[in-house]
């Protein structure tokens, strides 16, 4: 699959992530496929016990609490309690936002097809 495909779609599926390990590295698709699996599974449950995730050069995974607010019903106009819940933050590294913010270059690490 070519990764000029990439750069158009506006989201990264799954599917083109194992494409693209599998095309860059000496993994067969299936390989690349676990892989993938694996770091989102590890991620996920990280996440889940509330602990942060770092990856440097990327950024900070960070899981907290909130706590429950005043609200209003938009419909009625009742007063009502939001009940506390767990949000999911993401601060992007200096060196994402950098790469980001240099306009349409890709990252390094995929090269793009024409």
């Amino acid at each position: 699959m070519p990764y000029a495909h990439w750069e158009v779609s506006l989201a990264i599926t799954k599917a083109e992530l194992v494409s693209i390990i599998s095309d860059k590295s000496s993994f067969s698709r299936q390989e690349s496929f676990q892989i993938v699996e694996q770091v989102f599974q590890i991620l996920k449950e990280t996440l889940e016990r509330g602990e942060k995730v770092k990856i440097s050069g990327f950024g900070n995974f960070v899981s907290r609490e909130k706590r429950p607010r005043r609200g209003r019903n938009p419909q009625t106009g009742e007063s009502v309690t939001i009940s506390g819940r767990r949000v999911l933050t993401f601060r992007p590294s200096a060196i994402l936002r950098k790469a980001v913010n240099q306009g349409n270059q890709s990252p390094e690490w995929i090269e793009t097809r024409e």
